[in-house]
């Protein structure tokens, strides 16, 4: 391809994406294909000549487009939203034309000292101690692993890094609620899924210190080593949030390793009167949250702190003589700052987001988003046929029908849910609360208004009156 036919070509997709932008509601949110529908429609074996963009376009809107679910339309409820913008947008097609490999200072000054400079704000926006210094990741998964090995290595003063595991015997806590991510990271950080303790949670689903420092006890008792407690703001099924000031306080007097996991409901700290859920963060190791999930930046984009880089740097750095520049004792090299050595230059997207919306812009949309929460919350409570199943803190409601012999309830809410998804009017998921079958509507989407929470409540309360037990 030319530059002449790119120019061309690249002006079409422009339109395309606008078109999209203001369209994507008029797509069923859920994608309608079968299994193997797309896979079937794929030659077997790749092009021997080229093929024209002409073509590559039809198939992309003939082939790919059928199999897409519209994460960004403003009704997609389900997991948790993985949002994008107008500028986020655009900076990626400028990242992706840079092809910038941004894995130390000299390969990008630019992406390095942007990064940098990104962090500090993030960490000025929630509200987070100065201590705390940040680096980019591609997501939550990859940060809890990287806090994970960190405080592996700084409690064994690195040894394992060089020698492997001893007879010493390591155990990690978090709560019952927390993500699936942190039992894949105690897996592959070697400790064995064993060596991970869930901790009881109250009655709003937040972990309870007292049981907590319990379970510490014992297990030091045993000839356990305590390492790692994993706390979150904002836990996924219902958005609980842990205690951090009192769990921080157990860390402090174990010496274990305090990791706040606030993958999506960090981002709400953007807001002062949020700050309540962050109270002791000032004494936690390392805090995440993901931009890319409600700060309105195209996936991927991590933000992940740390109080002491020092021993992160120590536990990933490998300098080989290839990579070795004249000025890495005045630069921070992000190589070493994680797991992967190669890096996108991801803060581009984040300088063009918060100079699109301005601070006050994201707070206006997170505050919108939690009080359209709140009301769904109200509603939910004053209808006779349906109950609240969690604390609504934020903009996730964990709900079910409860017209019914106890024993449907469960078929009845999943007929109802599977009945709304493949309407592709909407699409949410579901949870398991106490053992029973929850209906679970996340709404974060830059571009939500009122009416989509409005119209998803009466849709599922029509839905609900047409489903026989």
């Amino acid at each position: 391809m030319d530059t002449q036919s790119f120019r061309k070509h690249a002006h079409e997709l422009v339109d395309w994406m606008a078109d999209y932008f203001e369209s994507v509601e008029d797509y069923p949110v859920m994608s309608q294909v079968k299994p193997g529908d797309i896979l079937k429609q794929i030659p077997t074996k790749a092009p021997n000549q080229p093929e024209s963009f002409d073509q590559m376009l039809k198939d992309f809107n003939d082939i790919i487009m059928p199999g897409v679910t519209h994460w960004e339309s403003p009704n997609f409820m389900a997991y948790f939203p993985a949002n994008k913008s107008k500028g986020s947008v655009l900076a990626e097609m400028l990242m992706s034309t840079l092809g910038a490999q941004c894995m130390q200072w000299l390969t990008s000054p630019a992406a390095a000292e942007l990064e940098e400079q990104m962090m500090n704000w993030l960490r000025e926006m929630l509200g987070l101690p100065e201590s705390f210094t940040g680096v980019i990741q591609d997501t939550a998964s990859t940060a809890t692993l990287c806090a994970l090995l960190t405080a592996r290595e700084k409690a064994t003063n690195y040894s394992i890094n060089e020698k492997g595991f001893d007879e010493r015997k390591f155990t990690i806590y978090s709560s019952e609620q927390i993500h699936s991510s942190i039992d894949k990271a105690v897996k592959i950080a070697g400790f064995g899924i064993e060596a991970l303790r869930k901790v009881e949670v109250d009655d709003g689903y937040a972990m309870i210190p007292e049981k907590l420092e319990e379970l510490i006890e014992a297990d030091k008792a045993a000839g356990y080593i305590p390492l790692c407690v994993v706390s979150a703001i904002g836990t996924t099924s219902t958005t609980a949030v842990d205690p951090i000031n009192e769990i921080g306080d157990i860390c402090l007097k174990h010496n274990i390793w305090h990791h706040v996991d606030a993958a999506y409901a960090g981002t709400a700290l953007v807001l002062p009167e949020m700050r309540w859920m962050s109270e002791g963060v000032e004494k936690a190791d390392s805090f995440v949250f993901n931009p890319h999930k409600w700060m309105f930046t195209n996936f991927d984009c991590t933000a992940y702190f740390v109080k002491d880089p020092v021993s992160l740097v120590n536990t990933f750095t490998i300098t080989p003589d290839y990579l070795k520049t004249s000025v890495d004792g005045d630069v921070k090299n992000y190589r070493d700052w994680g797991i992967p050595l190669g890096r996108r230059f991801r803060a581009l997207k984040l300088w063009f987001v918060i100079r699109e919306f301005g601070v006050e812009g994201i707070r206006a949309k997170i505050r919108k988003h939690i009080m359209l929460g709140k009301w769904l919350a109200q509603e939910i409570d004053a209808h006779s046929d349906f109950e609240l199943m969690a604390p609504v803190p934020m903009n996730t409601v964990c709900f079910r029908y409860t017209k019914g012999e106890e024993s449907q309830l469960d078929v009845l809410n999943e007929a109802i849910m599977n009945k709304i998804n493949n309407s592709g009017k909407l699409f949410f998921t579901q949870t398991k609360l106490k053992g029973k079958f929850v209906l679970r509507l996340a709404f974060g989407n830059t571009n939500l208004e009122a009416f989509h929470v409005e119209n998803a409540w009466q849709l599922i309360q029509e839905t609900a009156s047409e489903i026989k037990p």
